[in-house]
């Protein structure tokens, strides 16, 4: 078993191995790099049999998304930390030694993230992750460097080690013994806001989640599905109601639950009328599927439950951030 093993969920991406692998096998001395292939139909693996002869490969039998993707890999991985890693992501020298070793000394963190990048535009920070995931008490996901669309300029003012709510699925460190213990990503989300759910498992089981500015890989982002997709958007907003579902209590739920609903479709009249039609339909459709589905969800917050032992409200920014995004004008993290 190795200490360190960084996983690599592939499909169809074998421009991104072909460009980025090389920093990931240079800059990762003492790890295993393993790529989990989700039944691509391009030349993935055979370049990879060819260029990276030794290299491990987990083949999944079909493409089973994000998260099951990682899920029925990292079944196959022993390691004490498992690293998620995007292939459209270049990593820097060093850069796991900063966050291995200071999980190493606190065996309370149970995951990590280091400073995420842009890579097209390297001054800047990268929309999945920036510099630590934050959500709000509505369940609005943004960053330290990121508020919806807006990416602030890295200047030195997040290089430090903080703790935060959720760490990005885009270079997720994680204990290997945590990440099963508490039933790894859900394979229902598919992709989006898969992490932000485990994270929230994380901090509710009573571990920690850290950013670490010591740490910096640049991420090209959308490399699966781009940003303005609607598929993206009926992702992101069906995952986002099924995480307040499955992680706030009953009573949280039913003063929140109400607003966000009505948010989600404030935000699905303006997709439309902006002439983003499609996406203002698949907002919709989410709002439909969450409906119909909530008894099973509600059978998954069975499951959460087993594991908490703190309420983590208070780790929560407790504004809407959506209200002081678009009504007060605030677009940078340290200004709200």
């Amino acid at each position: 078993m190795s200490d360190v093993a960084i996983v690599i969920l592939n499909y169809n991406g074998r421009n991104y191995l072909e460009k980025f692998l090389p920093s990931v096998a240079q800059n990762s001395d003492g790890c295993e790099v393993i790529i989990a292939d989700n039944c691509s139909t391009d030349d993935s693996i055979s370049f990879l049999n060819t260029a990276y002869p030794d290299l491990r490969i987990i083949e999944i039998p079909s493409n089973l998304g994000f998260s099951a993707g990682y899920n029925f890999a990292l079944e196959r991985v022993q390691a004490e930390y498992y690293v998620l890693l995007n292939s459209d992501v270049e990593v820097t020298p060093n850069w796991t030694s900063p966050i291995i070793s200071m999980m190493a000394k606190d065996q309370n963190i149970a995951a990590a993230q280091p400073k995420i990048l842009s890579y097209d535009q390297k001054e800047y920070f990268e929309y999945a992750g920036a510099g630590g995931g934050q959500l709000d008490y509505l369940g609005y996901p943004f960053c330290r460097g990121r508020i919806f669309d807006e990416l602030e300029k890295d200047n030195g003012q997040y290089d430090d080690v903080s703790q935060t709510f959720w760490a990005t699925g885009a270079c997720l460190f994680i204990r290997s013994e945590v990440y099963h213990q508490l039933g790894g990503l859900d394979d229902d989300f598919f992709a989006h806001m898969e992490e932000i759910d485990l994270c929230w498992r994380i901090n509710s089981a009573g571990y920690t989640v850290m950013y670490n500015g010591e740490s910096t890989v640049y991420h090209v982002g959308g490399g699966t599905l781009p940003k303005s997709n609607p598929r993206k958007t009926y992702l992101n907003f069906r995952n986002g109601l099924t995480l307040l579902v499955k992680n706030y209590s009953m009573g949280q739920l039913f003063t929140r639950l109400p607003i966000r609903i009505l948010l989600d479709l404030v935000a699905a009249v303006k997709f439309t009328f902006s002439g983003s039609v499609k996406d203002g339909w698949a907002v919709i459709k989410a709002v439909i599927y969450f409906s119909t589905h909530i008894s099973t969800i509600l059978r998954k917050r069975i499951k959460v439950t087993k594991h908490k032992s703190k309420d983590v409200d208070y780790i929560l920014y407790q504004q809407s951030i959506v209200y002081r995004y678009f009504l007060k004008g605030i677009r940078k993290y340290q200004d709200l």
